[in-house]
């Protein structure tokens, strides 16, 4: 039996959700740089799980949609209220809270198609109410509830803050969704698919993918990229900070990517972002860190900058705070995580691996008196 740790290389399922070929992203055929210059996030979630764009009156009805679900229960707002707000990470918060949607949806169980189809719409329109709700209920204010006249970017702003966003802040933050919606079978989408090869339900396997999100592995790099730049504090500390880093081997998060030997083709949207954004906020000086970052890194260890590194500058200027970054991760990826699940419920078979053994052979029970 051959082993591959990580299992690198492995082709566990097939899938027309996404595909990363040649170092090129596509969902269900689009490159990536067309549908992040070009779609709304709505027009990607319809693409991700029907398959093809929509047409306008299919757009509409999807929003119409998204609106009509994107209240949650008051019994989950009352549940969040309870957690140690002082204590508990918002990743740590979404998980329960997107777990406890279950026990207020009668239909948690039943696997019918178009069941199924409704349960992701209503936890597609709620994860940006549980993340924006958890959030100003620890800075001591009432969740602002979605409008149904805001788009579904405009409209997490908006529960985010309390106000309406200008049109720079939500065509970027719509961009920021995009980049994210799915990326091929990545740990967080693997888990989902294996939660509901059992045939779990939907919320089971939404609640897989976040716990897996949340290592730092996977969605919180973008947080610990912030960290590393507020720990840096400016352009001129940039050089010697790097270096320690790099003379001690510590891992420099934001850099390389396990499938793309060419650079993450997502970051150079997210690079653009950062750099826009913070001439308008007037703090170049976390864009001009990150370049000079990226030159030291690249140009020592040949590692390129993958979607999280200039993500964190992005949020930061957009005025998210850091730990939920990884939180709008799963916002955005939700959207792959059904199309995923969808798929999987289509055509499934139990997804149950083999693991090489490498313990202890032939041993002998010896009673406890003589050990």
């Amino acid at each position: 039996m051959s082993t591959t740790r990580g299992l690198e290389g492995i082709v566990a399922t097939t899938s027309s959700v996404s595909s990363i070929i040649e170092s090129v992203l596509t969902y269900q055929g689009f490159d990536i740089d067309d549908l992040a210059d070009n779609a709304s996030f709505e027009e990607v979630i319809y693409l991700l799980w029907n398959g093809r764009l929509p047409k306008s009156d299919e757009l509409r009805q999807l929003a119409e949609d998204l609106a009509k679900y994107a209240e949650i229960p008051s019994g989950i707002i009352e549940q969040m209220k309870s957690y140690p707000i002082d204590k508990v990470h918002p990743m740590a918060a979404l998980r329960t809270a997107i777990s406890g949607l279950a026990l207020f949806d009668e239909n948690a169980d039943v696997m019918e198609e178009e069941a199924n189809h409704v349960k992701a719409l209503k936890l597609q329109a709620q994860i940006p109410t549980i993340v924006t709700a958890f959030s100003r209920i620890r800075d001591g204010k009432d969740p602002v509830a979605p409008r149904k006249d805001l788009g579904f970017a405009a409209n997490f702003l908006y529960m985010l803050n309390g106000e309406e966003p200008d049109e720079i802040a939500v065509n970027a933050f719509n961009k920021a969704l995009v980049l994210h919606a799915d990326h091929e079978l990545n740990a967080s989408t693997f888990t989902a698919r294996v939660c509901v090869a059992t045939l779990s339900d939907v919320y089971s396997g939404i609640t897989s993918a976040i716990g897996a999100l949340k290592g730092p592995l996977h969605g919180g790099a973008n947080e610990a990229v912030m960290k590393m730049l507020m720990e840096i504090g400016d352009v001129d500390n940039v050089e010697p900070y790097i270096r320690k880093a790099l003379d001690n081997k510590e891992k420099i998060m934001g850099f390389g990517h396990r499938v793309y030997k060419n650079g993450d083709p997502r970051a150079k949207h997210l690079k653009e972002m950062s750099k826009r954004l913070t001439e308008i906020t007037g703090e170049t000086k976390w864009y001009e860190m990150s370049i000079k970052i990226n030159d030291m890194v690249t140009g020592e260890k040949g590692l390129l900058p993958n979607v999280d590194f200039y993500s964190a500058s992005v949020y930061h200027s957009l005025g998210i705070k850091h730990d939920l970054f990884t939180p709008i991760f799963a916002i955005s990826r939700t959207s792959g995580w059904l199309a995923h699940i969808l798929e999987q419920y289509s055509n499934n078979r139990l997804i149950r691996p083999r693991a090489e053994y490498v313990g202890p052979q032939k041993q002998k029970y010896v009673p406890i008196e003589q050990r």
